[in-house]
């Protein structure tokens, strides 16, 4: 096997897997269970395996059997900083969509770990975090200081209708807790609805803006901290049909990770909710469209100088049931296979930015119509 994709059920899960697949690799799809997994398993380059990933001993017997080059983790956050671990001892390349705070830094706390192995690590490789650290990565030669950094995301669809957004543990994680903000050099909380603009979407149009706690605040400022970083937020714009209903359900409980008891049984209200919402379907005709933006402000040579990126993405044709989720499924996969080639060829483990060279990575996101704009002019 090439890949090894775990939680390769999931939304993100099988649109990497299916990229990959389609892309002519071989993949051993590990997933608990099998739904929606029917046309994957159909792919003569694909296999399939059940993990639990509370039993990681078992899961690494599976991983190492195959072979695989690369370890590609679509697992909600929880599990990141095991399945981290689990590829430096088999001495795998790796990639994630992201952790929390604290688990990042432990996972970059394994840097030195991964090059004495002769691998890669790579935290943080979907839409944002993921391609916005890309474009920073991008846009940082033009500064000789930057102060401040604005990033966020805003999506719609043509129905007014509730379909399971990219990740229902991310949701409660962004909607149940306080926004963390560097504001004038110092980490401060703000809750969402503190940030009071809107903003006008390349192709969207004009949304709601809320502060959002993400990785992004921490992983920019590591990048930054050198520069004179002093002020960065993140920031989320959802319809107003999605962002009610996602807070009702944020509010009524059924996100939280607290067990409770029901009929002997120790259930997370998440896990329930995130079981139902994956089998909520995706209506006849409907498309989505999500606008992935920064914005950076700083000096060049005694002069102020502002660098605005956005990116554009929306429903493919063939990809229907994936909606605008492929601006994190794609970059994943794309950095998987840069991983698998030789393309990255530095070792250790990286946020993004760190390590991402921009001009493969976004030709690779245009041949997928995944459209990067540079002060509105289109680059891939």
């Amino acid at each position: 096997m090439d890949f090894v994709v775990i939680a390769a059920n999931g939304i993100q899960g099988r649109i990497v897997s299916r990229m990959l697949l389609e892309d002519g690799h071989s993949v051993l799809l590990a997933a608990n269970d099998d739904y929606k997994m029917d046309k994957l398993i159909e792919y003569p380059s694909a296999d399939f395996t059940l993990i639990d990933l509370k039993r990681m001993d078992r899961v690494k017997r599976v991983v190492k059997k195959s072979n695989a080059r690369v370890i590609v983790n679509c697992a909600v956050d929880d599990f990141n900083l095991g399945v981290t671990k689990m590829a430096l001892e088999l001495g795998k390349h790796y990639v994630d969509l992201g952790s929390e705070k604290d688990m990042l830094y432990a996972q970059l706390a394994l840097d030195k770990d991964f090059k004495e192995k002769d691998i890669t690590g790579i935290t943080g490789m979907g839409s944002t975090p993921g391609i916005t650290n890309v474009m920073l990565r991008y846009v940082r030669p033009r500064f000789d200081t930057i102060h401040t950094v604005h990033v966020g995301f805003s999506w719609d669809s043509n129905q007014s209708v509730f379909v399971t957004p990219f990740s229902m543990d991310a949701i409660a994680y962004e909607f149940s807790e306080l926004a963390e903000l560097l504001e004038e050099g110092e980490f401060r909380h703000r809750q969402p609805d503190e940030a009071t603009v809107s903003y006008y979407y390349k192709s969207i149009g004009k949304q709601k803006t809320r502060y959002t706690k993400h990785i992004e605040h921490h992983s920019f400022y590591e990048y930054l901290k050198d520069a004179g970083i002093q002020n960065i937020a993140v920031f989320s714009s959802f319809p107003s049909h999605s962002y009610n209903a996602l807070r009702t359900l944020v509010d009524l409980g059924f996100t939280s990770k607290e067990p409770i008891q029901i009929e002997g049984a120790s259930i997370k209200p998440l896990d329930f909710t995130m079981e139902v919402a994956r089998r909520i379907p995706v209506p006849e005709g409907y498309t989505e469209k999500e606008n992935l933006w920064l914005k950076v402000f700083g000096k060049k040579g005694g002069k102020d100088v502002t660098a605005e990126m956005d990116v554009v993405a929306g429903t493919l044709p063939g990809w229907e049931d994936a909606t605008c989720n492929i601006d994190t499924g794609f970059p994943a996969a794309i950095t998987a296979e840069m991983l698998f080639d030789g393309r990255l060829a530095d070792r250790g483990l990286f946020s993004p930015e760190f390590i991402m060279p921009h001009e493969p990575f976004f030709s690779e996101l245009g041949k997928r119509k995944i459209a990067i704009y540079d002060n509105g002019k289109k680059i891939n």
